[in-house]
């Protein structure tokens, strides 16, 4: 096959540590420091409760991948595993729809940072700070993965930075009162207004949608199997930790940041966040974490770059895009993949210039459906990888818990909450795109194989 020859090019640069924080960096985007606001308004103090949930299904997605990854450490990631286990056309659909996913993340990330640096700077136009941004971060992507590797290693760490402080501050201003004028603030506000599950159960179920786009992200690893160093030990070891760690991160944050502040008294404009380093007298606080959300937008549109040059480089290994893609430049970096991908995120610079409030919500529904449709074919192909594995005889060296029943339990959430945007008038909007989208997937398809 066509990807084993060309996959020898691609360099192994990526150490242990970076594919740690690659995946770590995956989890947390500005979802977790921007969006919490708006999805802690829906289900109170319970939506704790809906990480909880939205982490366990997201661990069995990862682990269905991390299977496969271990087996074939492959640059195109699950859109290889779907050509080869399922078909032609679910690997072309599978790796064009994760590209597309990709530029509209990177679209979305890219019309916010204009936001954070209007907060300094409030005369730069929204559009020029995104384009600065897009060419910094395509030059990053051009040099070597190491390079791509590194920048994200740090700005990961500048997030991890900022929630550990927020959660060590929380924890002193419950048990100690520390800005509350020594009077300990305990834990009761997590159930004394209106109770812990304040909306009942169709809050949960409707915060569940922004819940699990929040994760999206975090399949970022299986990308990053082609270029591992040792993807047989750091692949498993990144998959695994991810669970504790978006528990640590999403549920141990927001409960901190609920039992301090009443759910019904946060603000849906600011962040959470600023609230709480304002709360135990950091004068610079909202300095801080406008610095922390955009690195965050930064490294989010950091690693969208990366995975869309190496899903295009991919496809075109198989066939399913242009021979053009899958060249390679002397540090092993396929430049033409990451170029083109980087001129279609400037279409988000041109929006955010004609209509940047609208921007942003419609990419977020777009984004959903897409990240969706990816998360169900790595479970589908797992499936099949498992079933072929199984009639050669082969073992199966990192396996996913309590197969298959992990598995269907997964696909059966997915499609729930498919069902429950057809009840959000934000989302439906992403809905009625999807079938247009397949269908047009589809016809590609077909063009490509009536062009051959």
């Amino acid at each position: 096959m066509a990807t084993e020859n060309t996959n020898q090019h691609i360099q192994r640069g990526l150490k242990n540590r970076h594919i740690q924080m690659i995946a770590l960096g995956g989890a947390i985007g500005t979802g977790l420091f921007y969006g919490s606001a708006t999805v802690v308004k829906m289900a109170g103090p319970a939506i704790t409760l809906s990480y909880l949930i939205g982490g366990i299904v997201i661990f069995f997605i990862m682990r269905a991948l991390g299977e496969m990854a271990v087996a074939h450490p492959v640059s195109g990631s699950f859109s290889q595993y779907a050509y080869q286990y399922w078909g032609e056309l679910p690997g072309f659909i599978a790796g064009w729809n994760y590209w597309f996913n990709y530029v509209v993340v990177g679209m979305a990330e890219l019309s916010v940072v204009g936001t954070y640096i209007n907060y300094w700077v409030p005369d730069i136009p929204t559009w020029v700070s995104a384009l600065v941004c897009l060419v910094v971060v395509t030059l990053i992507n051009t040099i070597n993965v190491k390079a791509y590797g590194e920048f994200e290693f740090w700005f990961a760490i500048i997030k991890v930075l900022a929630i550990v402080g927020m959660i060590v501050f929380g924890i002193a201003v419950i048990l100690f009162g520390v800005g509350n004028g020594g009077q300990p603030t305990g834990i009761s506000n997590l159930w004394s207004h209106g109770g812990f599950l304040p909306n009942g159960l169709n809050g949960i179920l409707f915060s569940l949608v922004l819940v699990m786009f929040s994760f999206g992200g975090v399949e970022l690893v299986g990308i990053t199997a082609g270029e591992a160093e040792n993807p047989q030990k750091s692949i498993p070891q990144a998959i695994n930790q991810v669970v504790w760690r978006i528990l640590l991160f999403y549920v141990g944050a927001l409960a901190v940041i609920l039992a301090i502040f009443p759910w019904d008294q946060i603000e849906v404009t600011g962040s959470p966040f600023v609230q709480i380093f304002s709360y135990v007298g950091i004068p610079s606080a909202a300095n801080l974490l406008n610095f922390v959300v955009l690195t965050a937008a930064l490294s989010a549109y950091n690693s969208a770059l990366y995975s869309n040059g190496r899903m295009l480089y991919g496809l075109a290994a198989q066939g399913n895009a242009p021979k053009i893609f899958g060249k390679l430049n002397s540090a092993g970096v396929p430049m033409t993949a990451v170029l083109v991908s980087s001129a279609f995120t400037l279409f988000a610079v041109l929006l955010s210039y004609l209509n940047p409030e609208k921007v942003f919500l419609y990419f977020m529904a777009l984004a959903t459906i897409s990240i969706i449709i990816n998360w169900a074919t790595i479970l589908i192909v797992q499936l099949k990888f498992r079933r072929s594995q199984e009639q050669q005889n082969k073992p199966v060296g990192f396996k996913m818990p309590l197969y298959p029943v992990t598995s269907y339990i997964s696909l059966a959430f997915l499609a729930i909450v498919v069902v429950i945007m057809a009840f959000m008038p934000d989302m439906r909007f992403s809905l009625y795109i999807a079938p247009v989208w397949l269908l047009g997937l589809y016809i590609g398809y077909k063009l490509k194989n009536t062009a051959h």
